[in-house]
């Protein structure tokens, strides 16, 4: 008789168990939606507008700061026997903004060559505030003879740079590895202004 009470017992806590289960389930897409509503993730809002023909609203990034813009010209220097160049010489862009230009790079030579970019910055003080998020220069590379390559550099400003700061200019020394790294390329920037920042 225990037995059979003890078995009762069971089953109807597996029942309220599984009811709890069940509403918690049903319970799951109002919370996701008020969630995502605090949050600023309104992912499930976004497509009952598109569903419903409404054209979402993209959220403003409040990281921007629009009061101010910076120019940055964009540099390039070749050690060897091969071209380098930015695809663009300058652009004006807001601290915070994400941005992305492009390097080009040729092999030249009629032999395989492995090489990598040094980064450089002028003024210094604008090295620590250059958050690169893709750069060639995290990694060497390796080209065939007369190989072209097109490299994104995508950065962002820090808006805690200082507003004395304008003008910022990256350089990119391109050198082949086995060989001794070169120096900074102070001609091109000017020895007063620069400062080697990291990759």
């Amino acid at each position: 008789m225990n037995l059979q009470r003890a078995n009762f017992q069971m089953v109807g806590k597996l029942v309220v168990v599984t009811s709890l289960m069940f509403a918690f389930g049903y319970a799951l897409v109002p919370l996701y939606k008020a969630i995502c509503e605090m949050t600023g993730l309104n992912v499930l809002a976004l497509n009952e507008q598109v569903v419903a023909g409404v054209k979402p609203v993209a959220p403003v990034n409040s990281q921007v700061d629009t009061s101010r813009t910076i120019t940055v010209e964009f540099d390039a220097n070749a050690r060897g026997p091969w071209e380098f160049k930015p695809a663009t010489r300058s652009l004006q862009v807001h601290p915070g903004e994400l941005t992305t230009v492009v390097y080009e790079f040729q092999n030249v030579q009629n032999r395989r060559m492995s090489a990598q970019a040094i980064p450089s910055y002028a003024p210094q003080q604008a090295a620590a505030h250059f958050n690169k998020v893709e750069c060639f220069c995290f990694t060497q590379y390796t080209l065939e003879p007369g190989e072209k390559k097109s490299w994104p550099v995508a950065f962002v400003i820090d808006p805690k740079l200082s507003k004395d700061v304008k003008t910022i200019t990256l350089s990119y020394t391109f050198f082949e590895v086995g060989g001794s790294a070169p120096a900074a390329p102070l001609a091109s920037l000017g020895s007063a202004k620069l400062g080697v920042g990291g990759t």
